[in-house]
C-alpha cells in the first residue's frame, strides 16, 4: 500500500488528508473540516458530542465507517485521527451541520 499524506489549504484552514492507493480514496481529517467549516471554537470537542449524536440518532453505519489514521499533529507527532472518505464527509456537512444551521456564513 502507498501512503501519501499532505496538507490542503481551504480558507487559508489546514485541512490533513490521506491517500488510500488500494481503495483509491482521500480520507480528510474530520476535526479539520469541521474547525474550517464551523464557528466551533473547540472543534474536538465539537466533533466528540456529534459522534455522540451519531450514535443516538441512528446513524451507525455513518460512525462505524469512520476510520482513524495517523496524521501529523501541529506539533509534528503523527497523531490517531478520525477521517472520513469524501462521501461519508459530505454525509456528515449536510444531513447534520447544515440541518443544525452550524455552518458559518460566507
Amino acid at each position: 500500500m502507498i501512503k501519501e499524506t499532505s496538507i490542503k489549504l481551504f480558507e487559508s484552514k489546514q485541512i490533513r488528508v490521506y491517500w488510500d492507493n488500494d481503495k483509491e480514496k482521500w480520507y480528510f481529517s474530520i476535526i479539520d473540516i469541521i474547525e474550517t467549516l464551523t464557528d466551533s471554537q473547540n472543534p474536538r470537542r465539537y466533533w466528540s458530542d456529534l459522534k455522540r449524536k451519531l450514535v443516538k440518532e441512528g446513524y451507525n453505519e455513518l460512525y462505524e465507517n469512520i476510520v482513524q489514521l495517523k496524521l501529523k499533529a501541529p506539533d509534528g507527532k503523527m497523531r490517531q485521527t478520525d477521517c472520513a472518505d469524501t462521501e461519508r464527509l459530505l454525509r456528515i456537512i449536510l444531513s447534520h451541520l447544515q440541518k443544525q444551521n452550524h455552518l458559518k456564513d460566507g
